[in-house]
């Protein structure tokens, strides 16, 4: 199965950084959240992807081809021109790099790559920015279990703040940012069939408005309940939290160690 991959939007609540980068190029543990997708559709067996480019696309488009450059040892002969490759650390990764669009929406970006999909295959469709230690292999045997168009990833998000518990007046515990209100949300890590491109009109739709709200009436929508760890890097502070996660060595979605 392939993976699609939503790389191409602005990021303007975390201008902090994405006025220098697309906001999937902003690292965690000195490497780009995408990298960190990419890895763990990796662990389980998916390492081909589809990059849909919009803002700052190049900047994607350098990365991956210099990617065995900055990961390896080697030697370069000044005098010849030539470089010897060492030690190398490789991934198993095809990676195909798809301009979408500077102002395209995300259903419009999904159906401008439909081209290198794989016909009659379902693939995986997230977003750039969102990291899970959701089982991809079981998402997949799921979707493929119930036969419909589509399944998206059900998640309940994080609170926001802290929660106290509160008893006869007194504070019993602090609960540290806890569960949100149990409704659940969007997570991404969708599955779709190959058919769902037709209900994306163009460049101005939203995956998440109309063909989404039509696969749901027709019945064509099943939700994979994830009870994990899931988080969206929208801002700074949602950053920073990851890579606290990351440098404290207890990230939830580092399956791959």
């Amino acid at each position: 199965m392939k993976a699609v991959i939503l790389c191409g939007g602005l990021g303007t609540r975390i201008s902090e950084e994405s006025h220098l980068k697309p906001k999937p190029m902003i690292e965690i543990g000195g490497r780009p959240i995408l990298w960190h997708i990419m890895k763990l559709f990796s662990h389980y067996g998916f390492n081909e992807f589809i990059i849909c480019l919009g803002y700052k696309g190049y900047v994607i488009k350098e990365y991956f081809s210099n990617y065995v450059l900055h990961n390896a040892d080697f030697t370069v002969d000044l005098a010849s021109g030539s470089m010897e490759y060492h030690a190398t650390n490789h991934e198993p990764w095809k990676v195909t790099l798809v301009e979408t669009g500077p102002d395209t929406m995300t259903g419009g970006r999904l159906k401008r790559v439909a081209k290198y999909l794989t016909p009659g295959e379902s693939f995986f469709f997230t977003y750039g920015d969102g990291v899970a230690d959701v089982d991809l292999a079981a998402l997949a045997a799921f979707h493929k279990s119930h036969g419909k168009q589509s399944t998206v990833t059900a998640v309940s998000p994080p609170g926001r703040y802290g929660a106290l518990d509160i008893v006869n007046g007194a504070v019993e515990r602090f609960i540290e940012k806890p569960p949100g209100d149990n409704g659940l949300i969007n997570g991404g890590f969708f599955v779709l069939q190959p058919e769902v491109v037709s209900r994306i009109a163009g460049d101005e739709i939203p995956f998440e408005s109309a063909p989404l709200e039509g696969l749901a009436a027709d019945g064509e929508l099943m939700a994979y309940r994830h009870e994990g760890f899931w988080a969206a890097m929208d801002t700074l502070r949602d950053k920073n939290q990851l890579e606290a996660l990351w440098a404290s060595g207890r990230a939830p979605w580092h399956v791959w160690k």
